[in-house]
């Protein structure tokens, strides 16, 4: 299994990927958004690749966290994709922790994340909450979630996250 970032011929695969994983369209809409938008960061645009088979996907895009006085950078962890065949293999792990080491490694201070409230906190994702940063959706407290990778990057931030216009219509 190799991790490595998405080339521009794997786009169709990866997109199929999404459109198997979650037997729907959005998704792979999203990534062709993100992909064409000014927050797509291509390095942290990732693979899952089993021989000549794309087997996963992830995309790590720019964020914001608007603290009413201004607003701090960070990522936003959307969309993760496994071939259904493959899920519970730790192909999904595989390509959290590859993106996340390499976005810690661009300088990233931080990410968000929402999603299963009982998967990401294996990867250091904490509730939001915790930090004072609070969801722009309606949806539970400990679905969505944050992570530093640098301890302390988070002090002093309160505020909510703002989206990419790419993901309006997911």
């Amino acid at each position: 299994m190799i991790i490595r970032t998405e080339q521009e011929a794997d786009y169709s695969r990866s997109e199929h990927v999404h459109r198997l994983a979650f037997s729907r369209e959005n998704e792979a809409a999203l990534v062709r958004a993100i992909r064409s938008s000014g927050e797509y960061i291509p390095e942290l645009s990732l693979t899952a690749e089993d021989g000549k088979n794309i087997v996963g996907h992830i995309m790590f895009s720019k964020a914001v966290i608007d603290t009413g006085e201004g607003e701090v950078p960070t990522l936003a962890l959307a969309p993760v994709a496994v071939m259904p065949q493959r899920q519970n293999e730790g192909i999904g792990s595989l390509l959290i922790r590859e993106g996340l080491k390499q976005a810690e490694l661009q300088g990233f201070a931080h990410a968000v994340v929402l999603g299963h409230p009982d998967y990401y906190p294996r990867f250091g994702f904490r509730p939001s909450t915790v930090f004072g940063i609070f969801s722009p959706f309606p949806v539970p407290e400990e679905v969505f979630m944050v992570m530093e990778f640098k301890e302390g990057s988070l002090t002093g931030i309160s505020g909510t996250v703002k989206y990419p216009p790419s993901f309006d219509h997911v």
